[in-house]
């Protein structure tokens, strides 16, 4: 009789100890945020790309990731001239994670927040671990046309060279402008850069 009625409580246990579904993690999200300034729900809303990523727990059959990644390499906006800016302005950039929060002027320049990911520099006692180390980045791979072109590329809109990266896609949300965008270039690449030290 024991052994029946803990299978029973076992039982009746079950789905409240299960993960949520998607459907009520939505449905959490819409009853207990809202807009604030400039912080909108639009930012729970998902795209195509990242609505694929979820259904498939960021791991999309190699046809659907292909057919993700050549989407999203056409959204990406080269400038004209050089990719590499002011490594000195891509470091205060790569530090600051200031931008696009509600309290945040609309309008107002945003950080890259790098560091909140990714090792760089290595006096740089407090970094992420998400994304992979940086340091040494140009020191290792170079600072030719192709290597610039990918960096710029990479952080422009990371996810049109890994559909379901981590990494936001940072110049195709507006998140950060084409120089800023280049001077992080310049961060990674630049042999004066204290990540190439």
């Amino acid at each position: 009789m024991r052994t029946l009625l803990a299978a029973a409580l076992v039982c009746a246990a079950a789905p409240a100890l299960a993960d949520p579904t998607d459907k009520q993690v939505e449905e959490v999200l819409k009853r207990d945020l809202h807009p604030r300034g400039q912080a909108t729900m639009d930012r729970i809303e998902q795209d195509e790309l990242q609505r694929a990523c979820t259904d498939a727990h960021d791991n999309p059959s190699p046809a659907l990731a292909k057919r993700l990644e050549a989407e999203q390499m056409r959204t990406i906006r080269y400038p004209e001239g050089s990719l590499i800016g002011d490594w000195k302005r891509g470091e205060a950039l790569a530090q600051s994670g200031r931008g696009l929060t509600w309290s945040d002027k609309p309008g107002a320049p945003s950080g890259g927040s790098c560091y909140n990911c990714h090792e760089l520099s290595p006096s740089e006692l407090s970094y992420g671990t998400i994304g992979p180390s940086l340091r040494r980045f140009g020191k290792t791979r170079g600072n030719g046309p192709e290597v610039q072109k990918y960096v710029y590329g990479k952080i422009y809109n990371a996810k049109a060279y890994s559909a379901c990266s981590q990494m936001p896609r940072l110049g195709t949300s507006g998140t950060l402008t084409p120089e800023q965008i280049k001077d992080l270039v310049a961060l990674l690449l630049d042999p004066g850069s204290p990540v190439n030290q």
